[in-house]
């Protein structure tokens, strides 16, 4: 079987805040950024990565969800329980220190870790957790 990651997608409550994130601190390009039915989808890429996107949509991306699905997926999202992403980096301390100085949100500096990378922690402006990892050699 022959199969690849084609997109991922990231619940944010405020896509122009997750923008200044997600484009500005981290450097992916938007390639769609699209409305329907009053909810909104931005997908951005890296240009090192061309044929995967991560997409930024509403935590409940479901025109038909109920008022109390749409209370629990925020009351999640504000808490920060719902995951986000892991990029890769082959400089972890240099990434950190880059996003670091955007003004993002650090959960965790960078670090060796039992299973086998260095990696950092931010806080997206939805309170999604967001990784930087470097495999070490």
């Amino acid at each position: 079987m022959d199969i690849k990651l084609s997109q991922c997608f990231i619940a944010v409550d405020d896509h122009d805040a997750a923008l200044g994130f997600y484009r500005d601190a981290l450097g992916l390009e938007v390639r769609n950024d699209v409305g329907f039915e009053g909810m909104r989808w931005v997908t951005l890429g890296s240009a090192a990565q061309p044929e995967v996107e991560v997409v930024l949509e509403p935590p409940v991306a479901d025109p038909g969800a109920t008022d109390a699905d749409r209370q629990a997926a925020a009351e999640l999202l504000a808490k920060g329980l719902l995951r986000a992403v892991n990029f890769r980096t082959p400089d972890c301390d240099a990434t950190f220190e880059k996003i670091r100085a955007t003004g993002a949100d650090v959960l965790q500096e960078p670090m060796d870790q039992p299973y086998g990378v260095r990696d950092c922690a931010f806080r997206d402006p939805a309170g999604n957790m967001v990784r930087f990892a470097q495999p070490r050699q």
